[in-house]
């Protein structure tokens, strides 16, 4: 059974898509504000709380005037004993 679309059905089809485009598009404008400040609140908390705990974190736990040392550097100043192989020579004069 082939069905012959009709040029009714075709309008009615077109008609449709454009009234959901333009419903969506309507929508989005009257919300877009909404939802784009309530990302924004979320970021800011996000961020702000991340900046808290920084804030928290950096605050010196001693008292003023005294010397902190916050990285001993590493007590590997030995030579390295492996460099080459000795070679013996003698002066040619």
């Amino acid at each position: 059974m082939l069905q012959a679309a009709s040029f009714t059905g075709f309008l009615r089809t077109i008609l449709i898509i454009l009234l959901v485009y333009y419903g969506i598009k309507i929508l989005t404008r009257l919300f877009a504000p909404f939802l784009i400040r309530y990302m924004s609140k979320k970021m800011q908390e996000r961020f702000g709380g991340s900046f808290q705990e920084y804030q928290n974190q950096s605050q010196p736990k001693h008292k003023e005037g005294e010397t902190v040392i916050d990285k001993v550097p590493k007590q590997d100043n030995a030579s390295n004993k492996k460099v080459g192989e000795y070679i013996d020579y003698e002066e040619i004069d």
